[in-house]
């Protein structure tokens, strides 16, 4: 029953009525099915744009679709992920999804806390960014429902995976960086407290190959790592553990272009320049790093190429394809005026 004062809701019996036709005929419509007429579908679209009719989400979940995408990101602050968005609204514009965000948080179960909350919605398919529960976990809700993860280096048959070639990334910015006459290198890693998937994660693998790379060019003993995390705080803070360090390294290379904000910031900070003094380098060239006040050397991982990609995958997922598809994305840098020579 309406309750007083409140308008009642359009059903799908007033279409009918004010279009002349079934329910079952619109309900025909309303799910895009065979052996509609070109005239009957143009009379129900008519009546229920006149009536302002928007079928109900529990209703259309009884019918097996929400038309609904789930979005979990660990953090919403970052300038990357709005990339991924864009590509993921180009994917499924002209479809009748639409996508639902949710935080994740900082923890493996305040991120379990979003994916509940999501699969208890009915959404028709799941998107993981970055995610902090075990491979384990989300086999279990790849079972549930079609699930795609970007970030991780790691295969599953249960879900679809997306992810940037880090290790390569990472080498570009080392090569960079060398060939710039650079020694003492360092690096701003992000701690993977509480993540079990370490070894798989971007953030270990950034961190592994600076590391390595110092190695085989025979720095081993100018690796210095700050391990902070990949947000503006995390890098202003690894900057100036770094900055005072002796010997002082002449360029750091942040994980993740929000870091290098806050490494750029400290560094200013401290009274030196950039990059006469130190050169700083980021990770995603995010639409910040082009900024002229900031021009930040970074890697381009190509946020909107993975978010047409992640939307394609979730809807042949949500269609039916259940064979496992994991697709990689080959990074390219992007000199700009935060990097120079190193000093002498």
């Amino acid at each position: 029953m309406a309750q007083p004062g409140r308008p009642r809701r359009t059903t799908i019996a007033d279409v009918a009525r004010h279009a002349g036709v079934s329910t079952t005929a619109v309900s025909k419509v309303l799910r895009n099915a065979y052996g509609v007429s070109p005239a009957m579908r143009e009379r129900v679209n008519a009546a229920i744009k006149e009536l302002g009719y928007r079928p109900h989400a529990a209703a259309r979940a009884m019918r097996g679709r929400t038309y609904t995408i789930g979005v979990v990101f660990p953090d919403l602050r970052n300038p990357f992920f709005p990339d991924i968005l864009d590509g993921i609204d180009e994917q499924i514009a002209g479809t009748e999804y639409q996508v639902v965000i949710v935080r994740g948080g900082a923890s493996p179960r305040t991120e379990g806390r979003a994916i509940d909350a999501l699969v208890d919605r009915q959404v028709d398919g799941l998107l993981m960014v970055a995610p902090l529960n075990t491979r384990s976990r989300l086999e279990e809700v790849a079972r549930i429902l079609p699930t795609v993860v970007l970030g991780p280096h790691e295969k599953s048959a249960a879900y679809d995976s997306v992810a940037d070639d880090d290790a390569a990334g990472v080498e570009l910015v080392m090569a960079h960086l060398i060939g710039l006459g650079h020694r003492r290198i360092a690096h701003i890693a992000h701690g993977d407290i509480g993540r079990a998937r370490s070894s798989t994660s971007l953030q270990t693998i950034r961190a592994q190959t600076y590391k390595r790379v110092m190695r085989e060019h025979g720095l081993a003993d100018e690796i210095a790592v700050a391990t902070t995390s990949y947000t503006e705080e995390g890098g202003y803070e690894g900057t100036r553990e770094l900055l005072v360090r002796d010997p002082r390294p002449t360029a750091i290379f942040a994980g993740a272009d929000l870091a290098a904000f806050g490494s750029l910031a400290a560094v200013h900070e401290a009274g030196l320049s950039v990059p006469g003094d130190v050169s700083v380098v980021g990770y995603d060239d995010t639409r910040m790093a082009a900024l002229a006040n900031i021009s930040l050397t970074s890697v381009d991982q190509d946020g909107l190429t993975m978010g047409r990609t992640v939307g394609r995958l979730l809807l042949e997922r949500i269609e039916g394809r259940t064979t496992s598809v994991q697709f990689a994305v080959s990074p390219a840098l992007v000199p700009r005026r935060s990097t120079g020579r190193a000093p002498a």
